[in-house]
């Protein structure tokens, strides 16, 4: 590219949380003369398309911005001959002038300017068609995993080693359920907040966070005594402590019938709640300790020869998710990509979602576009 896509100062960013410890988890191309083309021979498919999506994202970011021309209509609207107060509408539109750093990030693709007609003061406009839309206000959307870590980033909150395992916590201990790709608060998970809140406010709060992160970084560095440091802490604390174990109430969520019999005593089932989530237990206990694993059923019949069960979503004690057999452990089956119903073409065996768009038999390894297969 030209002198006309430097930036006239070398472009330089700081971290996003004052105390991120973003330097090692940082990715970028030890030598940026190593294009994404002159290295492709050496990298397989997936190895090359995130190279290049990180070379191209390094690059762009010391190059200069994109310039655009915008524009700005109003239109008076009033109906031929109508004596009635003019309506007014105002379109937009732009024009990229110079492209700059989106010369690298496009990878050369054009994207479609929206730019406006050639329009004169007073010209008449005939109106083609009307689309009448009423807008309310609505509140604001619920965290995804994503939105949620961008949140705890700008109130400098966690450290981005542990987001993983907050996210992960969440979950597991069913304080929130995923619905799409949003968290959402679970009954037992409102509960904990509001008597945590109420009982503890000094602790759960944004400002005793941020301030715990920066007393423990002066123990880490040496400017403060850590046993000076946990006394501060714990001393109010354990007074809350012993005001919440006397006066707390205990509540728990209420027992909700599972619709199946306890093959052991034959009293009815019920969803409870532990440290580790949700799971299926007896309603007789503690006479009778049978428990079952919450499965979420994938609607694929296990391929297994003379075995009857369903493929079901489990999770290992680790919170990853993985597939296996409803008849484990005399079906042994299980399988860490997503089932689906489609066998495959070619030998009739189980296909897994591989990649977007993309399925692969678990028996001949072959590869098949999902939009292709019936």
């Amino acid at each position: 590219f030209s002198d006309d896509y430097l930036p006239k100062k070398p472009r330089f960013f700081r971290a996003k949380a004052r105390l991120a410890q973003e330097a090692h988890e940082a990715i970028r191309p030890t030598m940026v003369s190593r294009t994404p083309d002159s290295i492709k021979h050496a990298l397989s498919s997936d190895q090359y398309k995130l190279y290049d999506l990180i070379w191209r994202r390094f690059v762009s970011s010391q190059m200069a911005a994109a310039v655009y021309s915008t524009q700005s209509i109003d239109i008076s609207a009033t109906a031929p001959g109508s004596s009635e107060k003019p309506y007014l509408f105002r379109a937009t539109g732009s024009r990229l002038i110079f492209p700059g750093f989106l010369a690298v990030m496009r990878s050369g693709d054009k994207e479609e300017d929206k730019e406006l007609p050639e329009l004169v003061v007073k010209e008449i406009l005939r109106l083609l068609q009307l689309f009448p839309e009423q807008h309310f206000t609505e509140p604001p959307p619920r965290f995804t995993e994503a939105s949620l870590i961008k949140a705890m980033e700008e109130e400098g909150i966690g450290r981005p080693s542990t987001y993983a395992s907050i996210l992960s916590t969440i979950q597991q201990r069913g304080y929130v359920e995923t619905k799409g790709r949003a968290l959402k608060p679970t009954a037992i998970g409102i509960q904990v907040n509001d008597l945590l809140v109420e009982y503890f406010p000094d602790v759960f709060s944004l400002g005793f966070t941020q301030q715990m992160e920066n007393n423990l970084d002066a123990v880490a560095v040496g400017d403060s005594p850590w046993v000076k440091t946990v006394r501060e802490f714990y001393q109010p604390f354990a007074v809350k402590l012993e005001v919440a174990k006397r006066e707390m109430p205990n509540v728990k969520a209420p027992d909700e019938p599972v619709g199946k019999i306890c093959p052991e005593c034959g009293e009815q089932l019920i969803y409870k709640w532990g440290r580790f989530g949700k799971f299926i237990a007896c309603s007789n206990y503690p006479t009778c300790r049978h428990t079952e694993a919450v499965v979420s059923s994938t609607g694929v019949k296990c391929p297994q020869p003379d075995c009857d069960g369903d493929l079901v979503k489990r999770r290992t004690r680790k919170g990853r998710t993985f597939y296996g057999c409803s008849n484990y452990p005399k079906c042994d089956l299980s399988t860490w990509k997503r089932p689906l119903r489609h066998k495959c073409p070619s030998c009739g065996g189980l296909l897994v979602a591989q990649r977007k768009g993309i399925a692969k038999c678990v028996e001949c390894k072959l590869e098949h576009d999902r939009s292709k297969l019936k």
